[in-house]
């Protein structure tokens, strides 16, 4: 509380339990077990650390994202609850519309965005698409520790580049990719500019690099009638609603997320075949 950190108590609990090895239900159901001056000690190690500014997840190594349970290093960006908005999109448009659906995920860090698809659509086979070797080493781990490897496949490329050969049609493509503009950087809170990988939030002089990127590339891989889902930045949607249109999707749409911003765009390409 003295160090104006939101949510202190739960956090807390969360460094305890790393500490003691324990899950957080089994420290609350066994709290008096823990007390040793070892625990004690791991307990004030990681309290310094996160006084420092270090974000928790980095420190148990352990988040949460749509219920589902995820590990988490700082070779990934901690999933945010405003990305669970683009997981609602996809549930609710593909239900009873596509619920097969194969499905690419672009810039998929911790692998977040494609686990929880596959966890509400069961039916759904995904595509999870970074550059960056150690993210995608834990995307491996978060699909395979939920059960999903037959599922979702896990793919080294980049978002800027043509798609590689044999990697099929996709009916939806879902991205978060990095949209802070470089001058805003340096503007972030200490817990996010000294710890997050600073590749996976510069989005380029306005932000908006990898959405120019993306549907230059990859609108060659979606179906006629196919979706693509954006998390966008604050003010970002018109703009990138622009691009979709300018490139020949035939309609945009926007989710906001609890605080009223735009938070996901979403585009219908074209007109499904048949």
């Amino acid at each position: 509380m003295q160090a104006d950190i939101p949510g202190y108590q739960l956090e807390a609990r969360l460094l305890v339990a790393h500490a003691a090895g324990k899950t957080l239900a089994e420290l609350l159901r066994d709290s008096n077990l823990y007390t040793t001056e070892e625990v004690a000690d791991r307990v004030r190690c990681d309290i310094q650390r996160r006084l420092d500014g270090e974000p928790v997840a980095y420190i148990t190594g352990d988040w949460e994202f749509y219920g589902i349970p995820l590990h988490i290093t700082k070779d990934v960006l901690i999933p945010r609850m405003d990305t669970e908005i683009m997981i609602d999109a996809v549930r609710d448009l593909l239900t009873g519309r596509k619920m097969d659906a194969r499905v690419l995920d672009l810039c998929t860090g911790s692998g977040c965005i494609a686990c929880a698809i596959a966890k509400e659509l069961p039916a759904s086979r995904l595509v999870a698409v970074d550059i960056s070797p150690s993210a995608l080493q834990v995307c491996r781990q978060n699909v395979a520790a939920n059960r999903l490897h037959s599922r979702v496949l896990c793919m080294q490329t980049d978002a800027l580049a043509t798609p590689p050969l044999g990697i099929g049609m996709f009916d939806v493509i879902v991205s978060n990719p990095p949209y802070i503009p470089s001058a805003e950087i340096e503007t972030l809170d200490a817990s996010v500019r000294n710890y997050e990988p600073i590749w996976a939030l510069d989005g380029g002089e306005d932000g908006l690099k990898f959405y120019h990127g993306i549907i230059k590339h990859w609108k060659t891989v979606l179906r006629p009638g196919g979706l693509i889902f954006f998390e966008v930045g604050e003010g970002q949607s018109p703009a990138v609603q622009d691009m979709l249109l300018s490139a020949g999707f035939s309609e945009t749409t926007t989710r906001k997320d609890s605080g009223g911003t735009e938070r996901v765009v979403i585009g219908l390409f074209g007109e499904p075949e048949g």
